[in-house]
């Protein structure tokens, strides 16, 4: 099997990339994991001019040669090429596996809108260098290589439509030509280093949203690395996940084990 790393938001450590690198040698023989050169370049904030991200995304995408492809990290930037990639993408991208999460849900997202069948929230190579991260990158790996079951959220079932966002990149892409359909989802929603001020004005966005009063319902993962606001605003993460999912009359399904962090699991868009 023949993964390919891309970087369509920020550069990628290549220790991390060495990292994951070794332990895809040592422990699942059959893959070949090729980081794409544009993961390591740097231009301002990017890895590489908006230009050459696409190039590199679409490189891979349309390569018959790999069999999936992972985003290397997050950070910010797909959004600006999302749109030029996706009018661009061939039919041996639509045989793929897209695998990744944070910003990469802006391309995840609109991967899934234009009916892409294989795109699933989950670690990415960059997660090696967090506490406990090789495990990240081998619970990566294993859903990439056998869709490994011990690698998906314990809540996900069945008989149910998933999907899982970055809560902040989830209320931005709302609206956009990205959006994708998700009724009768289940949607598993993460965040991090935002102010619970703007979790709280994010789930308003996103609760009012047509498309998103359509899901079956909403599972809050981990929201980590808070900042401590002045005044203090008084509630918890679940308690505004909760107060806006009552206005909105969406169903509160409970917790779930996705976030920003090395236990970080895959959830599959659409069923499992």
């Amino acid at each position: 099997m023949r993964i390919g790393v891309v970087a369509p938001s920020t550069p990628i450590a290549r220790e991390a990339a060495e990292q994951v690198t070794a332990i895809a040698a040592a422990e699942f023989g059959e893959v070949e994991l090729v980081f794409h050169p544009q993961c390591f370049v740097r231009h301002n904030h990017f890895a590489g001019p908006d230009d050459v991200r696409a190039e590199a995304f679409l490189d891979v995408a349309n390569d018959p040669a790999f069999d999936a492809l992972w985003f290397a990290r997050g950070g910010y930037g797909s959004c600006r090429i999302a749109e030029q990639v996706l009018g661009r993408l061939g039919r041996a991208a639509r045989d793929k596996t897209y695998l990744g999460y944070s910003d990469a849900g802006y391309m995840l997202a609109g991967l899934y809108a234009a009916g892409f069948g294989k795109v699933a929230h989950g670690p990415m190579p960059a997660d090696v260098r967090r506490k406990g991260g090789q495990d990240a990158a081998r619970r990566g790996l294993a859903w990439l290589t056998t869709s490994e079951v011990s690698a998906l959220d314990a809540t996900l079932r069945r008989a149910d439509k998933a999907a899982a966002f970055n809560i902040t990149v989830l209320s931005q892409l709302l609206g956009t030509p990205l959006q994708p359909d998700l009724s009768d989802h289940v949607l598993l929603l993460e965040d991090v280093a935002e102010y619970t001020y703007r979790t709280d004005r994010a789930m308003f966005h996103i609760t009012s949203n047509p498309g998103v009063r359509k899901v079956a319902g909403i599972r809050l993962g981990r929201c980590t690395e808070v900042p401590q606001n002045d005044p203090d605003f008084g509630e918890t993460e679940e308690e505004v996940v909760r107060h806006w999912c009552e206005r909105s009359g969406i169903p509160f399904l409970g917790r779930c084990d996705i976030g920003h962090d090395a236990d970080n699991k895959v959830v599959p868009f659409g069923t499992i």
